[in-house]
């Protein structure tokens, strides 16, 4: 047999000035024993409809049921069906869709705009690049993506077409970029490997205040291959193939609507391991839902008064000047403000109103650093003190520039931390759940007081593993591999909080 096939609905949709190849009709791949005796066939789909449990699609499904290499996959088609899916891979193509178009002198008329994609080919030069971020996305033979324009291009749909689709005159680029794609050397899948565990982790090489830095991440790679696990860093724009592996690691800062809460609930939705679960992530970056299973627990906390928008209390009264105002999901020391009196509690009050339709007022605590309990399946990590920049009250100062500046830290031994402190972080945890926790607290005399409780906290080189060193990631890793290898309908992640 030929090294590609091309199977197609009928033998009349195969023109005959099409290129010549091993043209085989859809019925005849499904029924022929030749194909289910043959391995690692490099198959072409391009039957006229690619819908679920149609002929195209059962062609598809076959296809990798019989170790073949096959475009598009049963798994591209699902997530191209749904806007809901590929549109989370989409972000940073609309941002250099918008680059692009935004610097051409010839723009589109109008606010809607179509381009096609041949073989990972784009009809447009120009707009190549994007053309080939897209099928290493989504490998399909034939693509029609549309933009829109409303503040900025977007991307709207990308659409899988057929032989039927093509135009006349597009018939001389089909067979351009056809004999280009069958003449380029396939990728070979990835060799499996006896690996106790293949790990991803989730990150954003971009983001200016990670959980993780990039020698943090080096690390659970280089530990991860002395325990046999396999560790990937992968990226938003890998959504599509997060369902390869048996657990996820979040490393990037979470939050609920975000696409970091899409891959922990797509993830679980795999049977995965996850670390940050979901319904960590949902506690945890909400300070109202904090602040009131705290309350529910007796964990200590700021006086804290939940203020909801069109509240006609006055703040004056209620909590001593200075005050802290905080939004629920901020993080990082993003969203929290000091106000010196009832004047500007009401100008941050007002502001923030515009982004939440309730916001905390809670007690200012000045210490000179903060505890950070690591917890992780409800025993103490690590521990790890941060302390404030010079005159600033936070240990993250940012500006208006969107530069900032940390204070500086200090790790401890578990063992070397005074109990109750331990004692705390840990009741503040399991209130939340089994998962990976920072339990932020400050002491004031011989008062603690329970800060937040984040769902990914740091680990980094030369900080949070200052104490233990490589024994940290390793300890992380090893939980994975643990969760994984338990027995099914054990609850790994996202277990029910312990009673208060």
């Amino acid at each position: 047999m030929s090294t590609h096939t091309i199977v197609v609905e009928n033998r009349k949709d195969w023109e005959p000035h099409f290129p010549e190849a091993n043209i085989i009709e859809a019925k005849e791949y499904i029924a022929n024993p030749e194909y289910l005796k043959s391995k690692h066939e490099k198959v072409i789909n391009l039957c006229r409809s690619y819908r679920y449990l149609s002929l195209g699609y059962y062609c598809s499904l076959l296809a990798e049921a019989r170790w073949h290499r096959v475009i598009p996959s049963v798994k591209i088609l699902s997530d191209l069906s749904s806007k809901a899916v590929y549109s989370l891979n989409l972000e940073d193509l609309d941002e250099l869709v918008q680059k692009i178009l935004g610097k051409r002198t010839e723009k589109p008329e109008g606010t809607t705009f179509q381009f096609h994609i041949f073989f990972g080919q784009g009809e447009f030069p120009y707009l190549q690049d994007v053309a080939r971020q897209i099928f290493d996305q989504f490998p399909c033979p034939l693509l029609r993506v549309e933009l829109k324009r409303r503040e900025t291009w977007q991307i709207a749909t990308i659409k899988p077409l057929t032989l039927s689709n093509i135009t006349s005159e597009q018939e001389a680029f089909f067979i351009d970029t056809l004999n280009a794609h069958l003449g380029r050397r396939w990728r070979m899948p990835r060799a499996s490997k006896a690996s106790r565990c293949d790990l991803a982790i989730l990150h954003n090489p971009n983001e200016k205040l990670p959980p993780s830095s990039a020698a943090a991440l080096k690390k659970f790679i280089k530990i991860g291959k002395k325990l046999n696990v396999d560790v990937d860093l992968i990226e938003k724009k890998d959504y599509a193939k997060l369902a390869e592996y048996d657990a996820l690691f979040i490393r990037e800062t979470t939050q609920v609507d975000h696409y970091t809460y899409h891959f922990a609930k797509k993830a679980e939705s795999e049977g995965m391991v996850v670390l940050d679960d979901s319904d960590s992530i949902l506690k945890c970056t909400n300070k109202v839902f904090l602040t009131e299973v705290m309350k529910a627990h007796n964990i200590p906390v700021p006086k804290t008064v939940i203020l909801r928008k069109g509240d006609t209390k006055p703040l004056t009264g209620q909590i001593p000047y200075p005050l802290v105002i905080k939004i629920p999901d901020g993080s990082f020391s993003r969203g929290v403000f000091k106000a010196e009196d009832e004047k500007q509690a009401n100008d941050i009050a007002e502001r923030l109103f515009k982004e939440s339709d309730l916001i905390l007022v809670q007690e200012f605590v000045y210490t000179e650093f903060d505890w950070r309990i690591g917890i992780l399946n409800r025993k103490p990590l690590f521990a790890c003190q941060y302390f404030m920049p010079p005159k600033h009250w936070q240990i993250v100062k940012h500006d208006a520039s969107g530069t900032f500046v940390q204070g500086g830290f200090k790790a401890w031994p578990i063992e070397e931390v005074p109990g109750k402190i331990v004692e705390v972080a840990l009741k503040a945890a399991n209130a939340i759940g089994n998962g990976f926790y920072g339990v932020d607290m400050k002491q004031f005399g011989d008062k603690l007081y329970v800060i937040e409780v984040n769902d990914n906290p740091n680990v980094d080189t030369g900080v949070e593993d200052a104490c233990l060193g490589d024994l940290l990631y390793q300890t992380i890793i090893e939980e994975f591999v643990r969760r994984v290898e338990l027995p099914m309908g054990y609850v790994s992640v996202g277990a029910p909080p312990l009673a208060p």
